[in-house]
């Protein structure tokens, strides 16, 4: 179907569009229908980086407040059906989005340190372990405290892997490593693991029946599934026990290892290497492959793309999706010792491409649409759709975005956004690359 709603009493029945409608009862068209999709959408997203800021700087959320509460107004029953209003207030969503991820990042860097590139040992496990996954450092720091000289290793888990960088997390020497890849590999992965998972905030993969590993499953905060045991009031005990009744780990031995760290505060430092490598032709283009992931081959495109890039070209990332060619060593910038490969961290710490971006700018004259950065994103979920929507609040142009189009975009949502933002699809990869690809000149 075109649209549905069936938020008020005027709704027809089995909602407004279930029959075919393509206008609402209200008056409401299709258009603004899946533009409200998307502010909600949208919305979600900014509310749960505004829940991670408010552990650290609550007096930090009440611009970001304002505009969810204004948006949901936004979004009721006969209020607004002018097109290009709906465009304005997601634009302000999405600035929202760039201000609640920047306090989140300085909120994090002033607490835990600016984080500086590590290698971190890939499913390596030893003794008595916990596994997290999530987005909370200030949880991660917690238990970590809590489990000092408790004989438990504690190992990080998809977006909990740029943990590793901050000097305050990191000196706490039973943060061994990461275990594991992107969030949806949860119930193949404690199936085998042998401690005890947590999950401090999304994504979780809820257990199926009959999961022999519920017993071992703690949630934190606003995360829960049936069955696991929930941590309350920060008493990590619980977890301390069971996990010291689990068998030591056997046969946990890899030896890959996983870059991260590379905060944008860091990045910002080599500032005049990297100036220098692109006045001499030795940068050819800088790519932001970043995004959430989702189970599927579709996301093998992103791993065929950074693989397919010239040795001149750096690959910027955040968020899950860099699991999908995270384990592949891309060496440096021949002659600079610059790295190729640049872990900006969470998904949260998406601004950093930005920032860096516009440091760029100003240090070479040319506004961010100018310059030779290519920005090909993956998208799953809510904090995705709060990412895009801050890219484009900043006039952020020529996106691809993938692996499928999102269904709550139609024809004529795509049409607006290509024409104003140049916003793409992503389809083959090495068609694509070629497109996005500069000459060596650039």
């Amino acid at each position: 179907m075109s649209m549905f709603c069936y938020q008020c009493e005027m709704s027809a029945p089995n909602g407004c569009g279930s029959k075919g409608q393509v206008v609402g009862t209200c008056g409401k068209d299709e258009n603004l229908s899946r533009l409200q999709d998307v502010m909600i959408f949208g919305l979600k997203g900014l509310s749960a980086y505004r829940e991670h800021l408010n552990e650290l700087d609550s007096k930090a959320t009440k611009v970001i407040d304002d505009v969810i509460s204004e948006t949901l107004y936004f979004t009721l029953t006969n209020v607004n059906f002018n097109f290009d209003e709906h465009i304005a207030q997601l634009m302000k969503v999405g600035s929202a989005g760039v201000e609640v991820m920047d306090k989140l990042s300085n909120a994090h860097t002033n607490k835990f340190g600016v984080p500086t590139p590590i290698k971190v040992s890939q499913n390596k496990v030893e003794g008595k372990a916990i596994l997290v996954s999530g987005h909370n450092l200030e949880m991660l720091q917690k238990l970590l405290e809590a489990t000092k000289d408790r004989g438990i290793n504690i190992y990080t888990h998809s977006e909990m892997l740029p943990a590793h960088g901050y000097p305050e997390l990191r000196k706490y020497k039973h943060l061994k490593g990461n275990v594991g890849k992107s969030w949806f590999d949860q119930t193949k992965l404690m199936k085998t693991f042998p401690g005890t998972f947590v999950v401090n905030t999304n994504c979780i993969v809820p257990p199926k029946d009959n999961c022999e590993y519920l017993d071992r499953l703690f949630t934190y905060k606003i995360v829960g599934v049936e069955g696991a045991t929930k941590i309350e009031n920060d008493n990590f005990e619980p977890l301390i026990q069971r996990t010291l009744q689990c068998e030591d780990a056997d046969g946990w031995d890899a030896d890959t290892v996983l870059s991260t760290g590379h905060h944008y505060k860091t990045i910002l430092t080599l500032a005049p290497q990297i100036l220098q490598a692109l006045s001499e032709g030795k940068i050819r283009q800088f790519f932001v492959i970043a995004g959430c992931d989702a189970p599927g081959k579709a996301g093998e495109y992103y791993r065929e793309l950074a693989q397919s890039l010239p040795n001149d070209c750096i690959i910027i990332t955040s968020s899950c999706g860099k699991f999908r060619f995270n384990d592949i060593d891309f060496g440096e910038i021949e002659g600079t010792g610059i790295p190729r490969y640049l872990d900006l961290g969470q998904c949260n710490d998406s601004n950093g491409a930005v920032e860096i971006a516009k440091a760029l700018s100003d240090a070479v004259g040319k506004p961010i649409n100018e310059l030779p950065i290519s920005i090909v994103l993956s998208w799953m979920e809510q904090k995705a759709v709060i990412i895009l929507l801050a890219l484009f609040s900043l006039g952020i142009q020529n996106i691809y975005l993938g692996p499928k189009p999102p269904q709550f975009f139609n024809e004529d949502i795509f049409n607006f956004l290509s024409e104003h933002f140049n916003l793409h699809f992503t389809g083959d990869a090495q068609k694509d690359l070629k497109d996005l690809l500069l000459v060596k000149s650039a």
